[in-house]
């Protein structure tokens, strides 16, 4: 098991923190690098989008799980 480690960035000229296991991170790190955008960029994208009701560390691993998911599914015809 990973422990959760927390982290910063700087999203909207703001500091913000999150929680997340090393794999949730790793993954994180390459989509954002595939798409050519910092990590702050991606984080950003992704709190503007959540639900308000949700908290912006279990945001990110849902993005990452649906991110896995859309990659793994099979093309459509």
């Amino acid at each position: 098991m990973t422990a959760v480690r927390k982290r910063s960035v700087t999203i909207r000229g703001h500091r913000t923190s999150f929680s997340i296991e090393q794999p949730f991170f790793d993954e994180l790190e390459a989509i954002a690098a595939t798409r050519a955008i910092s990590l702050a960029a991606l984080v950003a994208e992704i709190d503007a989008a959540r639900d308000r009701n949700a908290n912006l560390s279990s945001a990110l691993r849902v993005f990452v799980l649906r991110h896995a998911r859309a990659a793994s599914a099979p093309p459509l015809r």
